[in-house]
């Protein structure tokens, strides 16, 4: 009789963290998996970007990969998890988006060009700013502008600009930070000179007119079959910034809308020959005018919505994501019973130092998973090098998460408070005012009820 045990397949999962982390520990049944990659956000995670060569270090996780049997490699990593595990794929013959895709979405102004000549009527006008030659601001646009790196992350320094002193005022703060800059996406220049040339450098800003309409996250996939839509998250900001408050699922959005996104993001993906695996696209849409305007494009899975997808939905888009790499379709990956009928993500955040409430008492986050079983925390670095630089590049802080699942909106807004109540923060992501976010918890509760 042979009594050999069946090997299990093997994955490499790069920067597997927050979201990803914990949505992988509950579809990895049947799977081995390598964790690999380090964490960019934190301080010796930044001090290793400093030297770190992408090709290098994708020929090494390679090797790794190679050695272990990898049969797949899987990253949704924002800042160059996704990019290296495109590179690892490339090297290792697996399924994956192409490499010079992956650079085409991410280096912004060449995106742009890129929907200048597929999409032009979903296009923002758009003209590329040299750092060091910002006197002035471009008089192609004129004033008011939208200004950001070419390549950033998580909205990094992309900010309103309505005047002259504003406009000097942004690159007199860009240059004080110039050479950390530089350092973290040096990595990223090295591979656009590799493979996409044609790009141009990354480190620039990008000058776009300024648009202030309802914003979207356009969640899709591509498989063996074609481009299919995952779903539309609706978000909703701060009164009177940009940062995100919360994000809720499903879309708001008519499905005549949403097909239209979709045909965008199929143009775009066709044209920059985007390969297997998950992506989104950011957008925004005037109702009055009919218009839909491209933000970006992501090159991976908005991880932070995967609990609202599989609640409403019943898909579990991590596990399709590891199906797709794995070489299989995403809809072989089964739809489970979904637990409720909306969903939201909601954001706290800090726009001060101070502002930054304790964290939970003790026994709150028990209390918080007893009560609601089904909600998703995720705390963020309070690391004082951490927040500092957040509040200075994103102008807020992100402390937490939840994200919740209700049969109603009534409910999630009863929920969102009382977990507020739990963890003795303020229920910032219903705020309807910014004089509202500086209340005390208890005045919160009072005007509420």
């Amino acid at each position: 009789m042979n009594m050999a045990r069946s090997v299990p397949t093997r994955v490499g999962l790069l920067f597997n963290y927050d979201w990803d982390a914990s949505a992988h520990h509950e579809v990895l049944k049947g799977l081995a998996a390598d964790d690999a990659g380090f964490n960019p956000i934190s301080l010796s995670g930044v001090l290793r970007l400093l030297t770190l060569d992408l090709d290098r270090y994708a020929d090494q996780m390679a090797r790794r990969g190679r050695a272990r049997n990898w049969a797949a490699v899987v990253s949704h990593h924002e800042l160059y998890g996704t990019l290296v595990a495109a590179m690892i794929a490339e090297r290792l013959g697996l399924a994956g988006p192409n490499v010079a895709a992956v650079l085409a979405c991410q280096h912004k102004l060449y995106a742009r060009r890129v929907l200048q000549q597929v999409c032009p009527q979903e296009n923002l006008r758009f003209t590329a700013v040299d750092a060091r030659l910002n006197e002035s601001p471009p008089e192609s646009l004129g004033l008011p502008v939208y200004l950001k790196p070419v390549r950033a992350t998580f909205s990094m320094l992309a900010r309103g600009i309505d005047g002259p002193m504003a406009w000097r005022d942004y690159f007199a703060n860009v240059s004080a930070d110039s050479w950390l800059m530089r350092r973290l996406l040096a990595p990223f220049e090295q591979a656009i000179a590799r493979h996409l040339p044609e790009a141009g450098p990354s480190l620039r800003f990008l000058a776009e007119e300024p648009v202030w309409h309802p914003q979207y996250n356009l969640d899709g996939y591509r498989d063996q079959s074609g481009i299919h839509l995952l779903g539309v998250v609706d978000a909703v900001s701060y009164p009177g910034t940009q940062a995100f408050q919360r994000w809720e699922f499903p879309s708001r959005l008519p499905q005549t809308v949403i097909a239209r996104a979709l045909a965008v993001a199929q143009r775009f993906l066709a044209a920059v020959g985007f390969g297997q695996g998950f992506f989104n696209m950011e957008f925004f849409y005037d109702k009055v005018s009919d218009r839909i305007s491209v933000i970006e494009f992501n090159p991976r899975l908005s991880s932070q919505f995967g609990d609202l997808y599989r609640g409403v939905l019943g898909l579990n888009p991590h596990a399709m994501a590891l199906a797709i790499a794995l070489g299989r379709t995403g809809s072989s990956v089964s739809r489970q019973p979904p637990t409720g009928k909306v969903g939201a993500s909601l954001v706290w955040r800090a726009f001060a130092r101070d502002e930054l409430p304790p964290r939970p008492p003790k026994g709150a986050i028990a209390a918080l998973s007893r009560e609601f079983p089904g909600a998703q925390l995720a705390q963020f670095s309070r690391v004082p090098f951490s927040v500092h630089r957040e509040l200075a590049w994103m102008g807020s802080h992100r402390y937490a998460v939840v994200n919740l699942v209700a049969e109603d909106s009534e409910s999630l807004l009863r929920q969102s408070f009382r977990i507020s109540n739990l963890l003795g923060w303020p229920n910032a992501p219903y705020a309807q005012s910014l004089s509202e976010l500086a209340l005390g918890h208890g005045e919160w509760l009072a005007r509420w009820r």
